[in-house]
C-alpha cells in the first residue's frame, strides 16, 4: 500500500471528491492540502467547516505553483483539467499527479468493475450492482454517479466487487504500464465502453482526443481481464483488435432473449463474465424503477405530466428521451455550451415537441437551429422557464425537462438541477 505518513498531498478541487481525497489522505497520516479555482464565498460552507476543523490549508482563487511545490503528490478531483499549467509545471517538476479514481484505486485490492460510454452509465452501473448483490455478494457503488471511490477503497475487506461509473475526463490522467514512478496503475477487472458519440468538446479538442480518453480505460488491463464493447459500434470494434484484455461484445446478434435494451444487454455481458445466471438479471430488470433524474415522473398537474430528464447532457440523451414519449411535448432544454451539434435532431423534434422552451449559455444556439420546425421560446432564468413551460401546455401534455447539455452555467451539477426543477414544479399551482 501507498504509504502516505506525514507526506503532503496537494488536492486539486475543493468539492465533494476533493472532501473524500482529503479524508483518505488524514486516514493514513498524510497532510492534505487543498487548492481551488472558486473564491471562497462560493464554496460550500460544509467544506470550508471540514478544511478549519482539520487544519487543511487552503488556497483559493486559483492554482499556484508555490502551493504545489513541496507536495509529495498531486490528486485531482473529477472535472479538473489536466492541461492546467499548474498541472503540467508540476509534472515538469517531478511532482506525481493522478486522478482521484487512480489515488483511490492504490487503496484498493478487490476488483474493479469500470464503466464509461457518451450515455447509459447511471443506469448501467446500477443494474451492475443491483445484480450483484442479487446474486449474494457484496458490491459498492461509487465513482461518478455520486460517492467518490476515495470514500470507500479503505474498505475493500467490506466488498467483493466495486463498481464504478467513470468519466473520460477521470481516464485523462491515467498512468500508463510502462510508467516508471511506482504506483499502481488503474486496472479494472471488467472494463467497459457502452457507446460513443459527441460530448465534452469544450473539453476535448476534436472527437478523437475524447474517444482516446474513453478508450484508457483499457491500457493497463492485461490477458485476465476482460473489455465489454458495444457491437453495434464500427469504432469500437476496431479498438477491441487492439487490446490485450478478453473482449466481450454486446448488442450483436447473439444477445439474449431478455431484452433489446442497450444497458441491459451490458448488464447480461457483464453478468455472464461474473458467473451470474440471467434469471437473476430479469428478475432484477422488471424490479428496476430507474434512476433519480432520468425519466423521473415529478407530478401530474391539471393533465399535464412533468418529468425530470436532468441527467440528459448530451443531443443523444435528449433524443432517447423525446422518444419514449407518448404525449405532445414541451420540453425544456439548454444550458452550459459544450460545443455540441443538434441540428441532426430537427426532424425529431417537429415531430414530437410542440414548443421548445430554452434556456442557459445556449439558448441562442437553440434557438437558432430550432425555430423553422418548432414554436421556440427564450426563457430568462430556470425558474421562469418552468413557469413558460406549464403556461404553454395543456392537458394530455408533457412537460419534459431534458436539456441536452452540461448545467455548469447555473448549477453545480444536472442533480441539483433535477432537484431544483422538482422543486419549483411541486410547488406549481
Amino acid at each position: 500500500m501507498l504509504n502516505l505518513k506525514d507526506k503532503k498531498i496537494t488536492i486539486v478541487g475543493a468539492q465533494k471528491s476533493g472532501i473524500a481525497i482529503a479524508e483518505l489522505v488524514l486516514s493514513l497520516g498524510g497532510i492534505p492540502k487543498m487548492t481551488e479555482k472558486k473564491k471562497p464565498e462560493d464554496l460550500n460552507p460544509e467544506v470550508l467547516r471540514f478544511l478549519q476543523n482539520n487544519s487543511i490549508a487552503l488556497e483559493c482563487g486559483g492554482h499556484t505553483k508555490e502551493f504545489v511545490a513541496d507536495s509529495y503528490l498531486l490528486v485531482l478531483s473529477p472535472g479538473v483539467r489536466f492541461d492546467l499549467p499548474t498541472v503540467i509545471w508540476a509534472k515538469e517538476n517531478k511532482i506525481p499527479v493522478l486522478g482521484e479514481i487512480e489515488f483511490a484505486f492504490q487503496f484498493c485490492d478487490k476488483p474493479v468493475i469500470a464503466i464509461t460510454g457518451s450515455n447509459g452509465k447511471t443506469t448501467t452501473v446500477t443494474l451492475t450492482d443491483k445484480i450483484i448483490k442479487e446474486a449474494g455478494f457484496k458490491s459498492c457503488l461509487c465513482g461518478n454517479i455520486g460517492s467518490p471511490f476515495s470514500k470507500f477503497a479503505l474498505q475493500s475487506d467490506s466488498f467483493d466487487y466495486f463498481v464504478l461509473e467513470v468519466s473520460s475526463f477521470q481516464m485523462e490522467s491515467l498512468l500508463a504500464k510502462d510508467n516508471k514512478e511506482g504506483f499502481k496503475k488503474f486496472k479494472p477487472f471488467i472494463a467497459a465502453i457502452l457507446n460513443f458519440n459527441q460530448n465534452h468538446l469544450d473539453r476535448h479538442k476534436d472527437m478523437d482526443e475524447y474517444f482516446e480518453a474513453k478508450a484508457r480505460i483499457f491500457q493497463n488491463q492485461y490477458k485476465n481481464d476482460f473489455a465489454v464493447l458495444n457491437h453495434s459500434s464500427e469504432k469500437l470494434k476496431f479498438l477491441a483488435q487492439k487490446l490485450s484484455s478478453k473482449v466481450v461484445f454486446f448488442n450483436d446478434d447473439r444477445d439474449n432473449k431478455f431484452s433489446d435494451n442497450q444497458n441491459h444487454l451490458a448488464v447480461l455481458a457483464i453478468a455472464n463474465i461474473l458467473k451470474i445466471k440471467p434469471e437473476i438479471c430479469k428478475k432484477v430488470f422488471s424490479e428496476f424503477k430507474g434512476v433519480e433524474h432520468r425519466l423521473e415522473w415529478v407530478r401530474n398537474l391539471d393533465g399535464v405530466e412533468y418529468i425530470n430528464d436532468s441527467k440528459s447532457t448530451t443531443a443523444e440523451a435528449g433524443e432517447w428521451a423525446i422518444n419514449r414519449m407518448t404525449k405532445p411535448i414541451v420540453m425544456i432544454c439548454g444550458g452550459s455550451d459544450k460545443h455540441l451539434d443538434y441540428s441532426w435532431l430537427k426532424k425529431l423534434v417537429k415531430d414530437k415537441v410542440k414548443t421548445m422552451i430554452v434556456i442557459g449559455d445556449i439558448k441562442g444556439q437553440l434557438k437558432n437551429t430550432f425555430a423553422d420546425v418548432v414554436n421556440v421560446i427564450e426563457g430568462e432564468s430556470f425558474e421562469a422557464a418552468v413557469k413558460l413551460a406549464q403556461n404553454n401546455s395543456t392537458n394530455g401534455d408533457c412537460v419534459l425537462l431534458s436539456p441536452m447539455t452540461a448545467s455548469f452555467d447555473m448549477f453545480d451539477n444536472f442533480e441539483e438541477r433535477g432537484k431544483v426543477f422538482k422543486q419549483i414544479v411541486n410547488k406549481l399551482k
